[in-house]
């Protein structure tokens, strides 16, 4: 847990200053959550909405990775500021990251204008950890112009990184095969831009296909179809054009006025986790006080079932 020996107010003016230990700082203090996560949020929030927030998610071994690794290079030639937020699998010891993305893009190492940050799903992958829209607007704040934001590959933390992104980009891989029809309930529905990498392999061009075949039969008549990208990533072929269309959708969200839409809906949402997360706080703590009275005898006892016992501490709450 990370300890907070100086004034926020410090930490937030040195970071605005360029300060990397500082906004690492910031950010320990955000993943710890509490009233200090709080209090930088509120400190930040009237200089954020200026950044582009990007996602690139997929399953694991898609190359979600490298084609970030690339991304940030294609992105530092126009002198771009890139944050990268890598939210890795928690280790059940540490709590913390266990992949370590600052390892896997070591390249950037040294870029006063790149950082990059692991971030421990801790558990959370029914979505995309309660930390990251903090996280994200406390770079946004500090003057990054690109924050990117690479998902774990696992479970619904895939699709919810559409609540947090204004553009997705879902990487896919030759042969995707079957994995294409379970698109149908989510990645589909989600994705802004396609990127088929490895696309030197068998099956790319087949693969392309099929994602037209079914953008097609979803959105007959689209306001936006995603493009279907085709990348070796780690050759750099096709980086450039995924920038450029990136840019290109983001362009299009600000025209078309989805863009404040988006970040509207992303601030609610982001209302309701923090409702729910201390709700189920308070139901936590009721539950502990009345596991140790006699309503915990009568469970013991099968007197009461749990739904019963769940309706009395909802009661208690209340």
């Amino acid at each position: 847990m990370a300890r907070c020996k100086r004034p926020i107010d410090e930490l937030i003016a040195e970071a605005f200053q360029g300060s990397e230990f500082a906004l690492g700082r910031l950010l320990s203090l955000i993943e710890d959550g509490g009233a200090a996560a709080d209090l930088i949020s509120s400190h930040v929030f009237p200089y954020t909405g200026r950044a582009r927030v990007i996602g690139i998610t997929g399953a694991p071994g898609a190359g979600k990775s490298t084609l970030n690794n690339a991304l940030v290079k294609e992105l530092r030639t126009g002198d771009i500021r890139v944050a990268v937020l890598a939210v890795d699998p928690t280790s059940p010891y540490s709590g913390g990251a266990i992949l370590g993305d600052r390892v896997r893009m070591a390249s950037h190492v040294g870029d006063s204008k790149v950082f990059i940050r692991s971030v421990a799903t801790r558990g959370h992958l029914g979505g995309l950890a309660l930390s990251i829209p903090q996280a994200v607007r406390v770079l946004d704040a500090v003057g990054f112009d690109w924050i990117i934001i690479e998902t774990v590959g696992v479970g619904q933390v895939e699709l919810a990184i559409s609540d947090t992104a204004d553009t997705t980009i879902v990487v896919v891989n030759p042969g995707w095969g079957d994995d294409v029809q379970a698109a149908k309930a989510g990645l589909l529905e989600i994705a802004d831009l396609f990127v088929i990498n490895k696309a030197d392999r068998a099956g790319a061009e087949q693969t392309k296909l099929d994602l037209q075949q079914m953008i097609e039969l979803k959105t007959p008549t689209p306001t936006w179809q995603p493009p279907i990208l085709m990348t070796v990533a780690i050759q750099g072929m096709g980086i450039g054009d995924v920038a450029a269309n990136a840019l290109r959708h983001h362009h299009w969200m600000e025209d078309s006025g989805r863009l404040v839409e988006q970040r509207d809906r992303t601030l609610w949402l982001e209302v309701e986790n923090i409702l729910t997360q201390r709700c189920i706080g308070k139901v936590r703590k009721q539950v502990q006080q009345t596991r140790s009275r006699s309503l915990r005898a009568s469970f013991a006892d099968r007197q009461l079932d749990p739904i019963k016992i769940a309706n009395e501490i909802v009661d208690l709450v209340d």
